[in-house]
């Protein structure tokens, strides 16, 4: 059986009829077997430009008359509606958008702050300048700035200065005491080794006042008003407590107020004062055995009685070798050699006899330079005018390379002493902290009450930088502090208000370039550690 199949053939076309009249139909026809057949008039014309707009009005209609007639079987109509579906959803979401934040520093740093316990300080604006500060150090009118444009926060220049006028010294105390009771904890309640140095902070200013004064600046700023900051810290750097005095005090005379107070509150019993040599006299070693306490301080070796120095000398000089010296009642005299600092003690001297050598030529030393600052002691007087170099002192000098001294008064191993004494490199981390992080000076500020108040805010900033130090470090996050919040930075957090309830729903976007610090933003990080 053979089918055959009858081929219909349809033809739809657009006709123009000229009419008696002069004007011209437009008919779309259709041609079915031979037969014609007059579907539909879209309209009669004279002008040239009509006839053509009708002609096309006719095309339009055949295509929707043959999509009628014919219609396509639509296989992903279901899936392109569900797209056109998810765009609305979108677009709808999108269109509740009420805020865009850039809070990814702010939201490490303050559950930071509250881990702490800094959040028993009720205080808001003080929350503010802490985290602004560590995030983005800078003057307190571009910490408005800052607020404004990254939390759309409204805090006003002037209100920020009154609230420095009356940031009391109730408040310094709390916060010391906060960061006490912190750091112990992370002791398991024993602080042991208290570690006390100074620095100077200077001030962008041309005068002084009863606390802002010029002295011996550790930056070089001499003619600066300057104030002296003593700083407690623990083992690890975690700060304690600080005290700040007039810039032209002796800053030997700063630490054992500071630390008589700090032992008192908080009753201490069984802890070790370490201290740089500079720091200390005959006089504060005195007051120190006076007060009973046990200390471990960097020893003017060079300042001993002869007997003592010679004995010194007479030592073999092993490399890391340490020896003992009995001053009696009950202080011992430890002394290190290592060629390490033997070769650093040369190198040093040798390019500062350079640079008196150059000088010497150019004829430029005068009796001014004569003085006990670094290499200048090798100079002397020649009779009344000519400066020269000693080089006899200079070779005097050379036997005591690679030495270090440290005096103590506990009974603690050789060993224990050494690693306690340079531990001292804690706080001298966190002063740099404090200088190049956090950008505690230079001041622009020029009433005590609003210098003190700044580093209050300083020295928790720095205690904030430390624990979160600590945590990434327990955490096993391989970054540190100054990069996590750089890239904090680029974190934001979306606030969408729903139209219906008004509620504000908030969430931090995590893109793939977040996922080293990822941990941060999860309950499960800071409940754990």
């Amino acid at each position: 059986l053979i089918l055959g199949y009858a081929k219909v053939f349809l033809t739809i076309f657009v006709k123009r009829k000229k009419n008696r009249s002069g004007t011209t139909s437009i008919v779309v026809a259709e041609k079915t077997k031979g037969i014609y057949k007059e579907l539909i008039t879209i309209g009669v014309a004279k002008d040239s430009n009509e006839i053509d707009s009708l002609v096309n009005a006719g095309h339009e209609w055949i295509s929707k008359e043959e999509s009628r007639r014919h219609p396509q079987l639509d296989l992903y109509g279901e899936e392109r509606e569900a797209c056109d579906r998810e765009r609305e959803e979108v677009r709808r979401v999108l269109s509740n958008v009420s805020n865009i934040l850039l809070n990814g520093c702010d939201l490490i740093l303050d559950r930071t702050f509250d881990r702490i316990g800094f959040n028993r300080i009720d205080d808001d604006v003080f929350r503010k300048l802490v985290k602004a500060r560590s995030a983005y150090p800078t003057s307190k009118a571009a910490t408005v700035e800052y607020l404004k444009n990254h939390f759309d926060e409204d805090v006003d220049l002037s209100k920020i200065y009154r609230y420095l006028d009356k940031l009391s010294d109730h408040q310094h105390e709390i916060v010391q005491d906060i960061s006490v009771r912190h750091t112990a904890k992370l002791f398991g309640g024993n602080i042991g080794v208290l570690f006390y140095d100074v620095t100077t902070l200077y001030f962008e200013a041309d005068y002084e006042d009863e606390l802002r004064k010029a002295g011996f600046s550790k930056e070089g700023r001499h003619s600066n008003p300057q104030i002296i900051l003593g700083l407690l810290v623990s083992l690890g750097g975690y700060p304690l407590a600080y005290c700040i005095h007039e810039g032209n005090k002796y800053e030997g005379h700063t630490m054992l107020p500071v630390v008589t107070e700090f032992v008192r509150k908080y009753e201490l019993e069984d802890f070790i004062v370490v201290a740089d040599s500079g720091l200390m006299n005959n006089d504060n070693i005195a007051d120190l055995e006076a007060n009973g306490y046990k200390y471990i301080i960097g020893a003017k070796i060079r300042n001993e009685s002869r007997k003592i120095q010679e004995w010194i000398l007479e030592q073999p000089k092993t490399d890391c070798r340490m020896v003992e010296y009995d001053k009696g009642n009950g202080q011992r005299l430890l002394v290190g050699y290592t060629e390490d600092r033997a070769r650093r003690d040369a190198y040093n001297r040798e390019k500062g006899i350079r640079r008196l050598e150059k000088a010497y030529r150019r004829g430029t030393l005068t009796k001014d330079n004569i003085n006990k600052r670094g290499y200048n002691k090798f100079l002397k007087m020649e009779g009344d005018v000519k400066v020269t170099i000693n080089y006899e002192k200079l070779e005097k000098d050379a036997k005591w390379d690679g030495l270090k001294g440290y005096l103590t008064n506990t009974n603690i191993p050789v060993n224990d002493v050494y690693a306690a004494y340079h531990n001292l490199w804690h706080v001298e981390r966190a002063f740099r902290i404090s200088k190049s992080k956090i950008e505690i000076r230079p001041m622009f500020h020029f009433t005590r009450r609003r210098i003190e108040a700044h580093v209050c805010i300083c020295f928790v900033a720095l205690k904030v930088y430390k624990e979160l130090e600590r945590l990434l470090k327990l955490s096993g996050i391989n970054m540190s502090v100054d990069k996590v919040l750089e890239l904090a930075k680029t974190i934001v957090t979306i606030q969408i208000t729903l139209p219906q309830n008004k509620q504000t729903i908030n969430r931090t976007m995590l893109m793939k370039r977040h996922q080293r610090i990822a941990p941060l933003f999860t309950d499960e990080f800071w409940v754990t550690r």
